[in-house]
């Protein structure tokens, strides 16, 4: 399991609120990215949130990288 700086809270697709993987995250982001740099079909945050099963905030959180922006500094193996 990933932990935060401070080794206390659970981050990422281990959080126990979490709805998408990292993955998902990343997919999210690759896709809203390709349309806004126009590689890509631009497609706004109600289409991803009906493809990915949540809200338009949480779309939006992703993608300004104000929600899931942490990276793990500990891991903790769990049997």
């Amino acid at each position: 399991m990933a932990f935060n700086e401070e080794g206390t809270q659970r981050i990422g697709e281990y959080h126990g609120r979490a709805k998408l993987s990292d993955a998902q995250v990343e997919q999210i982001r690759d896709i809203y990215e390709a349309g806004v740099e126009g590689t890509g079909p631009r497609i706004g945050y109600r289409l991803l949130a009906r493809e990915f099963g949540v809200s338009k905030r949480t779309i939006r959180d992703i993608v300004s990288y104000t929600s899931r922006n942490r990276w793990a500094t500990r891991w903790k193996r769990v049997r």
